[in-house]
């Protein structure tokens, strides 16, 4: 067997050494003795080695869960807030060279960002108003990380844990606010109802003659019912007699 037969397979292992495949969704971050050389990708790359050396970076969404955090809000309510961040690298090229490890760094200032934030509103604001709590979040996040080549697009907040005298507490506050209401809503209902009696009754002071249908219409239904009372009907023009003496 001729020498050089040998040596062909080591000459194409060596040439396919050159070649890297990248993904549609990923991208190399090529150094070159060191130094960054550029971004390559996706599709057939050609890297040299013991030359160059390339860091390989997903480009998807990364879904990151954050533990629960122990935050006293404003009102000096404890309670237990978990969270869900969603972000992506848009350059490469700084997520590698500006911080040393993206996905622990975003994780960590987010758990210190959700507690810093939610420290500032109060627990109902927390309950009621998760949406603006989130984009604040969000904002502050996507702040911060941009110098690392990194897009926060989505900040979600889970659950709001709190204890069971808490739990209890506000069930006392959310039974107050409903009586209140109802009984609002009552008063509310009886001056509405006095109103329209005075303007009634400022009607049919005006026509006698109302006054006196009125009269009949009462007479009327307290026959219907099945009722012992007797009633003598009183002429009204009798009533008028006596007020004018």
């Amino acid at each position: 067997m001729s020498p050089i037969y040998a040596v062909i397979p080591v000459v194409i292992i060596f040439l396919f050494s050159f070649l890297r495949v990248m993904k549609e969704y990923e991208r190399a971050v090529v150094f070159t003795l060191g130094r960054f050389w550029k971004v390559k990708g996706p599709g057939l790359i050609i890297i040299v080695p013991f030359i160059q050396q390339m860091v390989r970076i997903d480009l998807r969404t990364v879904v990151v869960n954050i533990p629960p955090q122990d935050v006293i809000s404003r009102d000096n309510v404890s309670v237990r807030v978990s969270a869900v961040l969603y972000f992506r690298i848009i350059d490469p090229e700084r997520s590698v060279i500006q911080v040393e490890d993206y996905f622990t760094a975003v994780g960590q200032l987010a758990q210190t960002t959700l507690r810093s934030v939610l420290g500032q509103h109060d627990l109902d604001e927390m309950l009621s108003e998760r949406t603006k709590l989130n984009t604040h979040i969000q904002q502050i996040l996507d702040e911060h990380t941009d110098a690392w080549g990194i897009k926060v697009g989505l900040v979600e907040i889970k659950d709001i844990d709190l204890n069971e005298n808490m739990i209890r507490a506000i069930a006392k506050q959310a039974e107050a606010e409903r009586e209140r209401r109802a009984k609002v809503i009552h008063a509310d209902g009886e001056f509405q109802a006095s109103t329209k009696l005075k303007e009634a009754a400022e009607v049919l002071s005006q026509q006698p003659q109302a006054l006196q249908l009125r009269y009949l219409q009462t007479l009327n239904t307290i026959a219907g019912d099945k009722s012992t009372t007797i009633v003598f009907p009183l002429p009204m023009d009798l009533l008028s007699a006596f007020k004018r003496l």
